[in-house]
């Protein structure tokens, strides 16, 4: 028999293990992919870039959205024209809305966004703002 020092952050981790099982089955019970829509986010010096894969969707099906430092892309098509005719045997083409909301890392200039859309991967590029100084306020003592 072995003594093991009990961890109580292993349990929360463990918690924690088992909430992100949850959603991952629940994003597959509702025919989405895991993660929405895959993302890859960079920062570099005077920007946040973040490229998002979008196959399948047209420009003016994606509507992009900056707001008090979240950044929201939802996407959504349609069926072009319903088929009467024949038997369905296999059926995987996506049909519906997709959606993704990230919380931006640092603070950003929202109304300069520009957003492209190119070959299935939608480029969205954000200027980033000034970083605010730190201001000391003096404290008073009350008489």
């Amino acid at each position: 028999m072995s003594i093991t020092t009990w961890n109580p952050w292993r349990e929360l981790e463990t918690m924690r293990e088992r909430v992100d099982r949850l959603f991952s089955e629940l994003a597959r019970w509702r025919g989405g992919e895991e993660l929405g829509i895959p993302i890859d986010l960079q920062e570099t010096d005077d920007a946040l870039i973040l490229r998002a894969s979008l196959p399948g969707f047209r420009p003016e099906d994606i509507s992009v959205e900056v707001r008090q430092g979240v950044l929201t892309i939802r996407a959504e098509t349609k069926e072009e024209r319903e088929e009467t005719k024949g038997t369905w045997h296999i059926r995987e083409r996506r049909v519906g809305s997709t959606y993704r909301a990230i919380t931006l890392p640092v603070p950003v200039r929202e109304d300069e966004a520009q957003a492209t859309y190119q070959h299935g991967v939608l480029e969205i590029r954000i200027p980033k703002a000034e970083a605010a100084e730190r201001r000391r306020i003096p404290v008073q003592v009350r008489s």
